[in-house]
């Protein structure tokens, strides 16, 4: 286990998580299509707290975000980066719960990109 309690999870932490939430409820219905994505990323709330994180899904409408430590519903920026850009968003996020390992599950709605320049 890491040190630090708010350290980003790693690939296996987010692997172990989904294994054992997989296919909980089939009945689940989402309304759009849903990519698997694992990349580092931070959530920084409105109060300006910086959360290390994983993606673990996206769609056009959203992403689902595993973490260390609960963070509180509301408007929230999530950057993600690649090897050449990095992506900030804003994001409503709408859920938080505890998964295994101490480690927590969110998701939350895109409302936009934010532009270089904000």
């Amino acid at each position: 286990m890491s040190a630090d309690p708010w350290s980003r999870p790693t690939l296996q932490d987010l692997h172990a998580v989904l294994e054992s939430i997989e296919k909980l409820d089939p009945s689940i219905q989402r309304s759009a299509e849903r990519l698997e994505l694992s990349v580092p990323a931070e959530i920084v709330t409105a109060r300006g707290s910086v959360v290390p994180a994983m993606t673990r899904e996206i769609s056009r409408f959203g992403i689902g975000l595993l973490h260390r430590g609960s963070v509180s519903p509301g408007d929230a920026t999530v950057k993600m980066a690649s090897d050449t850009r990095e992506y900030r968003y804003r994001v409503a996020i709408e859920w938080c719960r505890p998964a295994d390992n101490g480690m927590f599950m969110s998701g939350g709605r895109f409302l936009g990109k934010v532009e270089d320049d904000e």
